[in-house]
């Protein structure tokens, strides 16, 4: 079954819903706000998408941050902050199973 990782009050995270259910796809969500991330969830993402393509730095989490944790990012701290901000993560996810879809744009889930 697949996994939708988001925050559920997302607007994109709500349209990416929509679109499964409207397909009938089963699928189960997760809030990374309510549920939480784990570090073995966190690896399980960065093994298939760059640690820097999953960092949301458009996000307000991001504009809240300090000038010195925005400063120097590379993959270890970046790591690190969505440990600590999971509302850094790019949103939604989409865990088919064999791939891990970034974002929602409409008709990105159609040849599921």
């Amino acid at each position: 079954m697949m996994t939708l990782f988001g925050i559920k009050n997302c607007d994109t995270c709500r349209k990416a819903r929509k679109a499964l259910e409207g397909q009938g796809l089963p699928f189960q969500f997760h809030d990374l706000r309510e549920d939480g991330l784990s570090a073995p969830l966190l690896e399980h993402f960065l093994e298939r998408v760059p640690v820097l393509t999953l960092l949301n730095k458009r996000s307000t989490t991001w504009r809240q941050l300090s000038d010195a944790d925005k400063a120097d990012i590379d993959a270890n701290s970046a790591r690190d902050l969505m440990l600590a901000h999971p509302t850094l993560i790019k949103r939604p996810l989409l865990d088919t199973g064999e791939d891990l879809l970034v974002g929602y744009r409409d008709g990105d889930y159609d040849n599921l």
